[in-house]
């Protein structure tokens, strides 16, 4: 069944914009410096001031998790993000008895030390990129770190008694390995790893060296064979397959991320983060300003949009379909006003004929056994 949503209650998600390398594949919002010049307690300031700003919209709402992501949140001095978590926790009313407070890491900047002062500052999940464990798939990818580091954070992470997650990266050509490394994620104790498919976004390197014919990916076989391998071994394991990219053990499933997934509403702190509040039946978006530089000097919003009831129903049913709780329906149709169902009767009917689609009572879902062709199946809804 659907998760329940209550409409007060709030995420929040903040962006820190600094790496100390930008990846090939990345097209987020992030900016490569050298660690040593980023203004730790000035980045705190301005997103206290962000915050403070915004506290009006939080009046009566109820915080369900904290975010940090990035970029390499694991730059940040723990001091920093521990002032700026307590910032957030204030502004609310109240928050969630086990409140989920999750820090993304980069292997290369997450040493014991830091990974004990994150979680002495309230972090108690931590999301660590490891991508891969081979030395050629991580070097093609642009990263800072080898295997071994890769486990020395992981270990380093679960040593400190917090949730420990990891991501997994696939798709990548000759990536016959990728099973090694399940297999490895799976002995070293993780209840939840993140693995998902290398994609080629437009204006990244990998991007400009696709369109020159100068990057070899996986082929869609290859790419269905990893995932439904990794699906296996990690169902074998005891972690389910509860959305199209994560696998978790029952329970440790990443609070954060089905919020977002259920539709919930998201508050938006750091530059170029992005974040979307619901009030009486409306919706609006919005984007801070994306220079971390001009984010320091006023912290502003970059835009803003108004979300209308079409695009409401069509953001959470792009982002419940991918996971096994589905899309409640009739709970859908309460929060916008308007039933889901309206206009989609005969794409609903066909996807039904074909199985691409099921209902329990007012539950939709995709069947797990096609989920390779996700996208196209919640395409033919709109």
């Amino acid at each position: 069944m659907a998760g329940l949503l209550h409409d007060r209650d709030t995420a929040v998600y903040v962006h820190f914009p600094w790496c100390a390398k930008k990846c090939p594949y990345c097209d987020f919002a992030t900016r490569a410096v050298e660690p040593a010049s980023i203004d730790h307690d000035g980045y705190a300031d301005a997103i206290a001031r962000d915050l403070e700003n915004r506290r009006a919209q939080l009046e009566g709402r109820r915080l369900v998790s904290v975010f940090f992501g990035g970029g390499t949140p694991s730059l940040w001095s723990a001091a920093a993000l521990g002032r700026t978590l307590e910032r957030i926790r204030g502004a609310f009313g109240s928050e969630l008895d086990d409140l989920e407070v999750t820090a993304e890491c980069n292997p290369s900047s997450l040493s014991a030390e830091q990974a004990q002062a994150f979680a002495a500052a309230g972090i108690n999940r931590t999301s660590i990129g490891v991508q891969s464990l081979r030395e050629r798939h991580l070097q093609f990818l642009g990263r800072l770190h080898d295997g071994a580091g890769a486990l020395r954070a992981l270990r380093d992470a679960k040593a400190t008694g917090v949730r420990v997650s990891a991501d997994l990266m696939f798709g990548m050509r000759d990536q016959r390995d990728v099973l090694a490394d399940v297999d490895v994620l799976i002995e070293e104790g993780l209840d939840h790893v993140s693995a998902y498919a290398l994609t080629i976004e437009p204006g990244t390197q990998f991007g400009t060296l696709q369109r020159l014919g100068k990057l070899e990916t996986a082929n869609e076989d290859d790419y269905a064979r990893m995932f439904l391998e990794a699906e296996a071994r990690f169902g074998a394991a005891g972690l389910a397959h509860y959305e199209v990219s994560n696998y978790a053990r029952p329970g440790e499933e990443a609070r954060h991320n089905q919020h977002y997934w259920r539709g919930g509403d998201y508050l938006a702190l750091g530059a170029a983060a992005v974040g979307c509040l619901s009030e009486d039946g409306t919706a609006r978006r919005w984007r801070n300003q994306s220079d971390p530089q001009r984010y320091l000097a006023e912290p502003i919003e970059e835009w803003s949009e108004a979300l209308d009831t079409s695009e409401r129903i069509q953001e959470a049913l792009m982002l419940g379909l991918r996971t096994t709780e589905g899309v409640d329906l009739d709970g859908l149709a309460a929060r916008v006003g308007v039933d889901p169902r309206a206009g989609r009767e005969r794409a609903l009917e066909r996807g039904f004929e074909r199985g691409d689609l099921s209902l329990d009572g007012a539950v939709l879902t995709v069947p797990r056994e096609r989920w390779l062709r996700l996208d196209g199946i919640v395409a033919a809804l709109f």
